[in-house]
């Protein structure tokens, strides 16, 4: 497969795996606030916090791992190896 097609097929598919990741860490902000809400009062402060901590934990976390295997997939690990290996 050309370098070119790999890298736009691994640039699509980090997209979609993205808005996975973005719907993952909605569900679970609202699953968050939903048992805090269960449980006592939910104050502005407190809702601010869980979306804070939930939400931009689970995406940037999760989104992270993403592009490490974006980074594999689209040929970008192999051509730094490439170029630092020693040729004797």
């Amino acid at each position: 497969m050309p370098i070119q097609q790999q890298q736009q097929q691994a640039a699509a598919e980090f997209r979609r795996v993205m808005k996975w990741i973005v719907v993952a860490g909605v569900l679970m902000t609202v699953g968050a606030l939903v048992y805090l809400g269960a449980t006592g009062n939910l104050y502005l402060h407190m809702v601010i916090a869980v979306i804070g901590g939930v939400f931009i934990s689970v995406v940037l976390g999760c989104g992270l791992f993403a592009a490490s295997f974006y980074s594999d997939k689209s040929g970008h690990d192999q051509s730094v190896t490439d170029a630092t290996r020693h040729h004797d």
